[in-house]
Parts: C-alpha cells; sequence; structure tokens
C-alpha cells in the first residue's frame, strides 16, 4: 500500500482520498475509524463534559441509564448501549455483555471462570464479567 501525504494550501479543506483496486474490509475498517469522533459528550450532576474515548474503561447500562466510567469517574451518557456499540464498532469498544461494552486497550488481563465466562481485570483494577457469548469476539478483538 502507498501512502501519499500533501499538506493542503492556507485556506483549503482537508481531504482524504482513497484509490483502490476493490474496497475490502480491512480499508472499511480505516474508513469507519476516520470518521469516528474521538470525544463523546458525558453528564456529571450539573456539568457537559467532553471526555475523550481513550480514557473511558467501560460503558454499562444500568435501569434505563448508560454511564461511561473512566479511571475516576462516573458519567451519565445520553445514548443507548446498542447506538454507542454501532458507533464505535471499528474502534477499541467491544460489547461482553447485554449491559456492557468494554474498552479492550485498557483490559490488563482475562481468565476463564465457572460457566464458560471470562473475567476481565481492567487497567484501573476494576474487574467485569465477560458472557459466554461474546467470548469468541473477545479473543478475536485482543488476538488470543
Amino acid at each position: 500500500m502507498k501512502i501519499t501525504i500533501e499538506v493542503a494550501k492556507p485556506g483549503e479543506e482537508d481531504e482524504i482520498i482513497v484509490r483502490c483496486a476493490s474496497l475490502d474490509e480491512r480499508l472499511l475498517k480505516m474508513i469507519q475509524s476516520l470518521r469516528v469522533e474521538d470525544q463523546l459528550t458525558g453528564y456529571l450532576e450539573d456539568k457537559i463534559v467532553k471526555l475523550p474515548l481513550k480514557e473511558i474503561y467501560y460503558f454499562e447500562a444500568v435501569d434505563n441509564k448508560v454511564f461511561a466510567y473512566t479511571a475516576k469517574e462516573t458519567f451519565e451518557i445520553r445514548k443507548k448501549l446498542y447506538e454507542i456499540e454501532q458507533d464505535y464498532e471499528q474502534t477499541d469498544f467491544l460489547r461482553i455483555s447485554k449491559s456492557a461494552i468494554v474498552n479492550v486497550s485498557k483490559i490488563a488481563y482475562v481468565k476463564p471462570i465457572f460457566n464458560g465466562r471470562f473475567e476481565a481485570k481492567l487497567k484501573n483494577d476494576e474487574k467485569i464479567i465477560v458472557s459466554r457469548q461474546y467470548v469468541s469476539s473477545l479473543k478475536k478483538k485482543i488476538r488470543i
């Protein structure tokens, strides 16, 4: 693959042109990752905060609300879990249960537990359970 970078002239809009013989899955993922915003709006008490995706450890749905967990704080997100899953499917985020999506780059390790489920220990020392129906997706995503 050849990559050419040209610096735009002052006043010109940034532009990405993809020239390919066929649009395969690898290119589609690359294009999708360019379209994804790297921030998400979160709500904490009376504050509205722009959360960088790289700081989010996981999302969890509780009582019809979705929360984003960072190293130190928990923010309410005004999106449904399935919307987050769709919006960030080409990133490091992966559904691990009916009520949770994890940032796989924040996983320190995983280990099998009973009934085919896995336990994921995150880099902030929290532990979350990976339901057995999502274990194979997790293995593919983290390449084990």
